[in-house]
C-alpha cells in the first residue's frame, strides 16, 4: 500500500481501538469490481454476518448502485442476527463514493453507528 493509504488506516483503526469493544463492527473492503461487507465480534474473533456483490441474487448494475444494495443487505442480516449497534470501519478508504453509500444504505436499513 502507499504511505497515505497505511497513515489513514492506522489512524481509523486507533480511534475503533480506544472506543469500548461492546458492539462489533462492520469492515468494509473495497476491489476493484465488488464491493465486501462483515459484521466482524472482535471480542469473540467471530464473523456474526457478511455480504458482498458477488452474491448470485444480486444484479449487476453500477458499482455505487451495488454497493447501496450490498449496505440494505448487511443490515437486514444484523438486524436478523440481533445486532442494530455498530461500529463502521471504512478501513483505509476514504468516506465517499462506494463506502458512503454503503454507510447510508445500512443506516437506512435500521443499523446504527
Amino acid at each position: 500500500m502507499r504511505n497515505k493509504t497505511l497513515i489513514r488506516q492506522k489512524r481509523n483503526r486507533s480511534k475503533l481501538k480506544r472506543v469500548s469493544t461492546d458492539k462489533p463492527r462492520l469492515t468494509v473492503f473495497r476491489s476493484a469490481k465488488n464491493i465486501y461487507a462483515q459484521l466482524i465480534d472482535d471480542s469473540k474473533r467471530v464473523t456474526i454476518a457478511s455480504a458482498s456483490s458477488k452474491e448470485k441474487n444480486i444484479e449487476k448494475n453500477n458499482k455505487t448502485e451495488l454497493s447501496k444494495i450490498v449496505g440494505k443487505l448487511i443490515a437486514e442480516r444484523s438486524i436478523a442476527k440481533g445486532v442494530k449497534e455498530v461500529y463502521f470501519d471504512r478501513g483505509s478508504y476514504k468516506y465517499h463514493g462506494r463506502v458512503k453509500s454503503l454507510a447510508d444504505a445500512a443506516r437506512t436499513g435500521g443499523l446504527k453507528f
